[in-house]
């Protein structure tokens, strides 16, 4: 077996571990609503989130080809593999650990920093219009866009069943969160399955096993599966965060919230291609709910130690992705 082989089965294997990483980490932001709300038992959300990742993995491939070939220029890089493989251990690593310290971080802006990281340690082409179109705006605007409808959503609920029987409102809102939590779940399979597609196809166009960037069949259902393995598997710690300590969820917010940012991955996937974090958008989407009750609903100070993981997460991963890749470059 040759250098290429190995070097293709290693960045492989680390995608499905980044995946499964991916999978329980970003668990939460599908279920952790319903499950504080009670509206689905934690097994029973962590199983449709599971399908749901698996469908929505399978939906699309737009996401996928604009990670592969528009954030670096590694296919006529002479360190190509080794880029890919740091990037994966800087997404990896960063995603363990904030993983360990509950914050919802972004699984996404981990892997593209990852990459940005490793390619600059190894002087090769970032396209850092591609970076600032295709990543950096829209991590800036997709938050802003979930706060803004979660708000909006929540007031148009607060005035549909403002005359409704509380018990009898919670009840049909518990029901319609099975809905909103899967329409979310599958979103973020779709978002966030489509970015290690894009990792391996990358490394298949660099080790000459493809002159384009088609995703193949095989590629789409490893990734999604190894997705799904890892949601399976759960995320309590970040749950918990998202659930219960920025803002205490009803049935009606936590319906507002998942609808919300369902809607802007949805939007941001079919139709700009754009990789955006499924943590960022539902985190600040329940954030935009809670701002329709009084200041003091919503535990701004959680809110703050969440941004600054956001803040961090793209230089983070990558500095780990640049030391990883000395590391590899000694080897």
């Amino acid at each position: 077996m040759n250098w290429d082989w190995i070097a293709l089965i290693t960045v492989i294997v680390l995608v499905v571990i980044f995946d499964y990483t991916n999978g329980f980490h970003d668990a939460a932001n599908a279920i952790a609503s319903a499950v504080s709300t009670r509206a689905l038992s934690l097994r029973g959300a962590l199983g449709l989130a599971a399908v749901m990742n698996l469908i929505g993995a399978l939906a699309g491939t737009g996401v996928a080809v604009t990670v592969a070939k528009g954030i670096i220029d590694t296919p006529h890089s002479s360190h190509g593999m080794e880029v890919v493989g740091a990037a994966l251990v800087g997404a990896i690593l960063w995603n363990l650990t904030t993983w360990y310290f509950g914050l919802p971080s972004s699984s996404s802006h981990a892997l593209i920093g990852g990459m940005v990281g490793a390619a600059l340690a190894s002087a090769t082409t970032v396209h850092w219009s591609g970076v600032l179109v295709k990543v950096v705006i829209p991590m800036i605007v997709s938050p802003l866009v979930g706060m803004t409808l979660g708000y909006f959503v929540m007031i148009g609920l607060m005035w549909a069943f403002h005359r409704a029987n509380p018990h009898r409102a919670g009840r049909l809102l518990r029901r319609a969160q099975i809905a909103s939590a899967s329409s979310l779940a599958l979103g973020h399979g779709l978002q966030d399955a489509q970015k290690s597609m894009g990792v391996i196809v990358l490394a298949l166009v660099v080790t000459g096993h493809q002159d384009d960037y088609h995703v193949p069949f095989w590629v789409i259902l490893l990734c999604a599966t190894a997705l799904a393995a890892g949601t399976w598997s759960g995320g309590l710690r970040i749950m918990r965060t998202l659930g219960r300590r920025i803002f205490h969820l009803t049935p009606a917010h936590g319906f507002a919230a998942e609808v919300s940012a369902s809607s802007v991955l949805y939007l941001t996937a079919f139709v700009f291609a754009a990789p955006v974090s499924t943590t960022h958008v539902m985190t600040s989407s329940v954030m935009g709910v809670g701002a329709t009750q009084r200041r003091k609903a919503v535990r701004w100070s959680v809110a703050g130690d969440i941004a600054i993981g956001w803040v961090l997460t793209f230089p983070g991963a990558a500095s780990i992705a640049a030391v990883t890749f000395g590391l590899l470059s000694l080897l």
